[in-house]
């Protein structure tokens, strides 16, 4: 089971769309007190907290995982009332109806809903419309002064939503990539690294990976490892096991590729090897689409050796999405022992 559940449950249940992450950067640099050797922080909000290597501290490894949840930026208010929203991240429109949200004021949180028409008033031609993101409409049931007063344009919105136990897993709005946040930060509480560990908090990451990029031209390490949720489509809507992708329980997922990368041969097989060794349950991870942070190591800075290891996560991007526990201790364990193994002798050059 997971360890510190009131930790996961925080960082899943707290608010940070992408280029507003402040509420999670502060929880990470709670959690980094005491346990890192340094603590800093850029100018688009990547936090990473530093581990000094023992005996090679030259040697340098960057572990990545994104605090930025999707979520909306409020783009108008109407006459009426009712915000309308921009996206912040890629939302499937189809399951924003009726939906909870909290609306990001300057003067405090407002909790609000996205409505959805009563099927009863609904013709057959409005049944078959599309939905779009433009298309929402969130009700703070409130006065339209009261709206005109309390909101500006600007004003971020994330989904509502309790994080709990179902079964063996766990569900809430923003497991991509919390749980991820939630396995390096448990992992920097167990190395001993004999090399210098840098773990990053990234921002933007659903926007483009763009805080990855960054922190790719500030730090110069010899090994990148990114930590993110991955597709478990191992659900009846699915027919083909094929493109379940990863299935939820079998372990932590080990990338070899995703839209945004390739990782490198060398590193995603020194995972595998590490994992068989330890007896920590994984499973291979091909992602046909979606980019991870991994990318943001292979760009500017140079060619450097990138490798993942992914939380398998049903309904990625819905405000239900679910992660098994055996899963996120197997990922919590495999990147704690792989940094723990990590000598700086270890040749990635193709």
């Amino acid at each position: 089971m997971v360890r510190d559940v009131d930790l996961f449950r925080e960082l899943t249940e707290t608010s940070g769309a992408p280029g507003y992450e402040d509420r999670i950067r502060d929880i990470v640099r709670r959690e980094f007190d005491g346990v890192v050797d340094e603590v800093r922080s850029d100018t688009m909000g990547n936090v990473v907290g530093t581990i000094e290597g023992a005996d090679r501290p030259e040697y340098e490894v960057v572990v990545a995982a994104h605090m930025d949840e999707i979520g909306f930026m409020v783009r108008h208010v109407t006459d009426d009332g009712y915000l309308q929203v921009d996206a912040l991240g890629g939302w499937d429109a189809r399951i924003l109806r009726a939906q909870r949200v909290t609306v990001h004021a300057d003067e405090g949180d407002l909790p609000g809903v996205i409505g959805s028409p009563p099927p009863h008033t609904l013709d057959e031609e409005d049944l078959d419309e599309d939905d779009a993101v433009e298309d929402v409409f969130i009700d703070l049931g409130m006065s339209a002064a009261a709206v005109e007063d309390r909101v500006s344009k600007g004003d971020l919105v994330t989904m509502a939503q309790r994080t709990e136990r179902v079964g063996s897993t766990l569900t809430g709005k923003s497991i991509d990539n919390r749980v991820s946040l939630y396995a390096m930060l448990q992992a920097a509480n167990r190395v001993s690294p004999a090399v210098t560990v840098h773990f990053a908090a990234t921002v933007q990451e659903e926007v483009g990976l763009r805080g990855a990029t960054a922190l790719g031209v500030d730090l110069d390490p010899d090994l990148a490892i990114a930590v993110d949720t991955t597709v478990a489509n191992d659900v009846p809507q699915i027919e083909k096991e094929a493109d379940y992708v990863t299935v939820l329980g079998e372990g932590a997922g080990v990338k070899l590729k995703d839209s945004s990368v390739i990782t490198n041969p060398k590193v995603h097989r020194r995972i595998q090897s590490v994992a068989e060794t330890a007896d920590i349950p994984y499973q291979i991870e091909i992602l046909p689409a979606g980019g991870t942070d991994t990318a943001g190591f292979q760009t500017t800075a140079g060619a450097k050796p990138v490798g993942a290891i992914s939380v398998p996560t049903r309904y990625l991007h819905t405000p239900v999405e679910v992660a098994h526990e055996d899963d996120v201790v197997a990922v919590v364990d495999l990147l704690t022992a792989v940094l723990d193994s990590e000598d700086g002798e270890h040749d990635y050059t193709l």
